[in-house]
């Protein structure tokens, strides 16, 4: 007893110095790192560039810590940019420094820019600590200097605070005093602008000891936590002009492209059609390079580099497929956005992740958006994640806003015959249609035969099934329109040759309706708004059973119907063919992309229901 005695207390660590009467180190806690501190200086001059110097004090509070400050890097562009690192080091838990070596140091590719030649000037100067453990901190000291602004005499920044306790961080803005800076703070306390000499210092100070864990399916965390917008544009509509301005490209209507277009369109019966053939060949053709807009000088490359290279950036793709437009004579325009999991734009314009940080092409005749960089997204739809957001259209320095909602439909089908040894072929069919469609048939259309047999077994086991299958598909070279999934195969074990077996009451592999509900139900309460998506779902299955196989009970039928949700299931027995069949409907129509706490509170009781329906099971007994 007693050498175990001695193991459970090695094991418990701290805990039994704690029971002991022995404090903990004063950092402990249960994050696996802290800021302990983060100062950054920003000198501005009147050209917007600008130099940076920034101090930070990191410290690993538990083993998982380690890897979270142990290495550090510093963004930047080598071709407008300069990155020194001034000084860093690590000091262990016992107060020993272990100073970085100069091989400690060096640059890597910014692996966003893809091998792409003209993006190889983005890179990270990756720093790498020594000697660290738990209860180490690190401290890394740089200095950045930027002689060609992202906009030219302009300058802004954004920063939000990252998921770990912040004991205390500063952001100083040091401008010429004719530069206003404007702000949009939350969590960040301003202190007020001092002038002298000339400038102008503004100074923002933060500190939050305690990180919220982020709900499943929850918006960006910027959209309703602690973030900083600072920018020298007083308005959206000046901030347009410093795009659109240095966008102009003498080489929009270059021979080279204004044959590409009118050769793809030729056939073409209308603007739409015409304006379809080009995005489809776009985001076909040219390679995306994934780096966000305000990182680098905000101007895209000329249209007909971009044709020759055959890729680009978010800029390079509105610039090449514009001008493809406008030789068909089809009008558009540049509309910056924000992209990913954050719906709002801060109420100064500038540059960020929880800013504007992309770019898609306005359709005015049409009345549409295009992305082009979404290679899966079919032209007249956009990807779920530049939907129902703010948008600045760029010619006429306004704010306007993608779709809130957008078509999908689902319909599948599916059929299990059970034989006499329990086991059970299947049959199972699915039509996508809507933006979604494009999306699967793009996942799709480059998979080997031996890659979509090993996706049907995957879609089998994601939905508690064992067996064997094989999936076929309607015409994956097609650009349009739905898109048909078929998987046949063989099933084990689905109903207990000998004794009674609960059947599930399926009507579709995962990606339906069950899927849906359990996604929407994957937290029980929210205190955060989260992102709703709906759609119409049409599922329908037959089980057909042997005969010496007796069914005891089939589910009640159930109809739930709400703000947000209409749900009717149905089950029918027909005891002369021993078949069962299995009806599902769902149409979930939020009309907006996020929903808010109190949207969820107010359907959780439906989808509880319509979740306790997708989950019904069917009572069966063998006979001999």
């Amino acid at each position: 007893m007693r050498h175990r005695s001695i193991n459970v207390m090695r094991r418990l660590g701290v805990a039994c110095l704690l029971a002991a009467g022995v404090a903990a180190p004063a950092w402990a806690t249960d994050e696996p790192s802290t800021v302990v501190s983060d100062v950054h200086l920003f000198v501005v001059a009147e050209d917007g560039s600008v130099v940076e110097d920034d101090a930070t004090v990191l410290r690993a509070n538990t083993p998982a810590g380690i890897d979270e400050i142990a290495q550090r890097y510093v963004w930047f562009d080598k071709s407008v940019s300069k990155v020194d690192i001034v000084d860093a080091y690590a000091i262990d838990m016992n107060g020993v420094r272990h100073a970085v070596m100069p091989d400690q140091i060096r640059d890597i590719q910014e692996p966003r820019s893809a091998g792409a030649p003209t993006f190889q000037d983005a890179k990270l100067r990756a720093v790498i600590f020594p000697g660290v453990g738990t209860g180490s901190s690190v401290y890394l000291r740089f200095h950045k200097s930027q002689s060609t602004p992202v906009v030219a005499g302009q300058f802004n920044y954004f920063v939000e605070p990252g998921r770990r306790p912040v004991q205390s961080q500063k952001l100083i803005f040091d401008l010429p005093a004719g530069k206003t800076l404007y702000a949009d703070a939350r969590g960040y306390v301003a202190s007020p602008p001092v002038t002298e000499n000339g400038r102008t210092r503004y100074e923002f100070n933060y500190s939050s000891e305690r990180v919220e864990r982020i709900e499943n399916g929850s918006v960006g965390y910027v959209q309703y936590g602690d973030r900083l917008m600072v920018s020298t544009f007083p308005d959206y509509a000046t901030f347009a002009a410093s795009y659109r301005e240095p966008a102009a490209d003498p080489t929009a209507d270059a021979p080279a492209i204004r044959d590409l277009a009118r050769m793809l369109t030729q056939n073409d019966a209308d603007d739409r059609a015409k304006a379809k053939t080009l995005y489809d060949w776009v985001r076909r053709n040219i390679r995306y390079v994934a780096l966000f807009i305000g990182q680098s000088p905000a101007v895209p490359h000329r249209a007909t580099d971009v044709l020759a290279n055959r890729y680009g950036d978010c800029k390079d793709h509105v610039a090449l497929f514009g001008a493809l437009l406008a030789a068909v004579g089809i009008r558009s325009e540049a509309a910056l956005i924000g992209l990913g999991a954050v719906y709002t734009l801060p109420a100064v314009p500038g540059y960020g992740s929880g800013a504007i940080n992309h770019v898609i092409t306005w359709l005015p005749d049409l009345q549409l958006y295009a992305d082009s960089t979404a290679a899966s997204v079919e032209f007249g739809y956009l990807p779920p994640i530049d939907m129902d957001r703010p948008t600045l259209l760029v010619d006429s320095g306004t704010l306007a806003r993608t779709p809130a909602v957008q078509p999908l439909g689902r319909d599948a089908r599916l059929a299990i015959d059970v034989a006499a040894n329990g086991g059970a072929a299947l049959s199972y069919w699915v039509r996508d249609a809507g933006w979604i469609a494009e999306m699967e048939r793009s996942n799709l259309r480059s998979t080997s035969t031996q890659r979509r047999d090993a996706l049907a077994v995957e879609r089998l086991r994601a939905t508690g099934l064992r067996g064997s299958a094989s999936l076929t598909t309607s015409d994956v070279d097609a650009t349009t329109g739905p898109f048909m999934t078929t998987l046949a195969g063989t099933l084990d074990d689905v109903v207990w040759p000998t004794g009674t077996t609960a059947l599930p009451a399926l009507t579709s592999l995962s990606g339906g309706i069950a899927t849906q509900v359990r996604n929407w139900l994957s937290e029980r309460t929210r205190t955060q708004p989260f992102v709703c998506v709906g759609g119409e779902f049409d599922e329908v299955s037959q089980i057909a059973l042997p005969k010496d196989v007796r069914v005891v009970e089939v589910p009640d039928g159930a109809t739930i119907e709400g703000r947000f949700f209409a749900f009717r299931s149905r089950y029918v027995f027909d005891p002369a063919s021993n078949v069962i069949q299995v009806t599902r409907r769902l149409s979930a129509d939020f009309g907006k992309q996020v929903c808010s706490p109190a949207d969820f509170e107010a359907t959780l009781a439906l989808l509880k229901k319509i979740e306790r329906d997708t989950q019904a099971q069917i009572i069966v007994k063998a006979a001999r």
